[in-house]
């Protein structure tokens, strides 16, 4: 899909995806994207957190992954910007705004992440 993460961390990342020609309904192909981008991005700042823990190697596991969907971007690159809601050693929540090339909200994307310890 083109994704490209711009910014790395467990507290506040930052992705890029382009959208160009797509000219689907809200809901449909972009429901989808926004949903893989938020849960890309969500998953790799809760990886970035359990490998940072104390003891061990952790990592996250995606359990829920909830969107809104308000508008359909068609053109350029939406950017998804992921924030840290909860970082704890069982628990991680992350909430992705995912705007258009022109600040337009697109989608909002929350995801709730597992740490677990590799056996």
């Amino acid at each position: 899909m083109g994704i490209r993460i711009v910014k790395l961390s467990a507290e506040h990342s930052i992705a890029v995806m382009p959208v160009d020609g797509n000219r689907q309904p809200i809901g449909l192909l972009h429901g989808g994207a926004y949903c893989v981008i938020g849960e890309t991005l969500g998953s790799m700042s809760a990886n970035v957190h359990a490998k940072s823990l104390e003891g061990g190697d952790f990592f996250a596991v995606g359990i829920d992954l909830n969107a809104t969907h308000t508008a359909s971007a068609t053109s350029g690159w939406v950017t998804a910007e992921c924030t840290a809601i909860k970082l704890g050693r069982s628990l991680t929540v992350h909430e992705i705004v995912v705007r258009d090339e022109h600040g337009t909200r697109c989608s909002t994307v929350r995801i709730t992440n597992l740490i677990r310890k590799r056996k």
